[in-house]
């Protein structure tokens, strides 16, 4: 903190903040490309059976792919409206985007762990409690679960995880919401040009129509020039300054956002680390197996190969429908799955089982499912393919490369040391907003992005192999 005297020139008309409409503009087209890439992204990778139906939780995925983009994006965006600056108080607004981004933040603290401990939990619950429907159809008796006792399913699991999810929230912030800031008190000195630098401020009081004396407001000053750098600059600082330490509560909002990104941290490192390697490496390597025009033998061998692996997933299939058959006579018709009690430690570990083999042949089955696609590109529709796509790939695997080559080395010199040896890309990005805002505003957004995508490609490469965190 500094507390010294200030020479300050006042303004006579109020200089109010206005939002940038050029920024505001972004931001609105910025969401809506949002929207329409997360509903791409639905829509191309939705299993056809579910084409026409199960629209909340698609919703829900939609809205949370948003809300996780915007999130992220919200960084930049906080940059480029630089509402930190003291002036954007009304007396120097001229760098300012006058975008409320304390608004902004605390609705997205908020959704954010409505998404992740209410709906996406409440959807994935009740969409998982249709496998049963589905198993049962398949091996050809009457469907045991209606859309009633499926909503009563998801609402017991629902019940539980709140029930877990209230206590740790209510005990951590009981205990844990107060924050430790350690300042320095710096007091100024004797002024060394004279009596005269002494003069804070010279304005003449502003009245109403009664002529009562109105309060100074900081929208009345002026910007900072000069001739304050100069009487700043006057003042000679006393001493080395004591180091105190403010203690505040912080508020809900705020503690539960801090507390799930400490929480999250520990999951970025594993999911971002492996993907900010893994995202590059695979789209090069989609160049390198891209498909290719083979002759005979190598059509023959390849078309057996995929026919011995259809067997082999037909027979899994055959073997899950005559175990759920077992089942469903041990349970009186019901599937462990679709078993109500949720108290019966035999029938969760039951129901735990049964759907954790279901995502391990969803998960064969859609490996099996891509390498058909790569075979009947290279065979009988080649034709449609896109020789293209490849070429992009590692055009895009290169640039990725760069990207997490330059994460790497900035987390090596600048986060992992005590002392940060150079700042590396903080130098970059403050270089390019000194030359056009806009470039590092879009430059900041581009590698905060690519930290979004990585942790995604981390989470499908090494979550999809335990079952627990997919």
């Amino acid at each position: 903190l500094f507390v010294a005297p200030l020479r300050c020139t006042v303004s006579k008309e109020r200089n109010s903040t206005m939002v940038d409409i050029f920024l505001l503009v972004v931001t609105i087209v910025v969401f809506l490309l949002l929207f329409v890439g997360s509903f791409y992204l639905l829509v191309n990778y939705q299993h056809p059976d579910d084409k026409n139906d199960a629209y909340f939780p698609k919703t829900i995925v939609v809205l949370g792919f948003v809300l996780a983009g915007a999130t992220v994006l919200g960084l930049p965006l906080d940059v480029a409206n630089n509402e930190g600056y003291a002036g954007c108080d009304g007396y120097d607004t001229a760098i300012c985007g006058g975008l409320n981004m304390e608004l902004f933040w605390k609705i997205f603290f908020w959704l954010i762990p409505v998404w992740t401990f209410v709906l996406i939990p409440f959807s994935s619950f009740y969409y998982e409690a249709d496998d049963g429907v589905a198993m049962a159809a398949m091996v050809g008796v009457a469907a045991p679960a209606r859309s009633r006792s499926r909503l009563a399913q998801a609402l017991c699991s629902m019940a539980v995880l709140m029930v877990i999810v209230v206590i740790v929230f209510y005990l951590t912030y009981l205990f844990l919401s107060d924050t430790s800031i350690p300042v320095k008190d710096y007091i100024g000195g004797t002024p060394a040009q004279g009596k005269a630098a002494m003069v804070v401020y010279t304005t003449d009081p502003r009245t109403d129509e009664n002529g009562t004396v109105l309060s100074f407001q900081p929208y009345e000053m002026e910007g900072i020039g000069d001739e304050d750098a100069d009487f700043a600059a006057a003042f000679n600082m006393q001493g080395d300054p004591p180091e105190v330490t403010l203690t505040l509560q912080v508020d809900v909002a705020t503690f539960y956002a801090g507390l799930m990104a400490w929480i999250g941290w520990f999951f970025f490192a594993v999911f971002g680390g492996i993907g900010i390697s893994a995202l590059p490496l695979d789209m090069i390597l989609a160049f390198k197996n891209r498909p290719k025009h083979m002759n005979p033998e190598e059509f023959a061998e390849a078309k057996t190969s995929i026919q011995q692996r259809v067997n082999e997933m037909v027979e899994i299939g055959e073997q899950l429908k005559r175990e759920r058959e077992e089942q469903e006579k041990l349970n009186g018709g019901a599937s462990s799955a679709n078993k109500r009690s949720i108290f019966n430690a035999q029938h969760r570990k039951d129901a735990k089982t049964e759907r954790n083999t279901m995502r391990e042949f969803k998960a064969a089955t859609f490996l099996l499912e891509q390498d058909v696609e790569d075979f009947v590109a290279a065979s009988s529709a080649h034709e449609k393919y896109n020789p293209l796509v490849p070429w992009l790939s590692l055009f895009g695997g290169i640039i990725c490369a760069i990207i997490s080559i330059f994460w790497i080395i900035h987390i090596a010199i600048y986060v992992l040391p005590p002392e940060p040896l150079h700042p590396f890309l903080n130098n970059y990005f403050e270089w390019f907003d000194n030359w056009f805002p806009m470039f590092g505003t879009l430059s900041v957004a581009i590698f905060t992005v690519y930290l979004l995508f990585a942790a995604v490609k981390g989470c499908f490469k090494f979550g999809l192999r335990f079952l627990c965190i997919s």
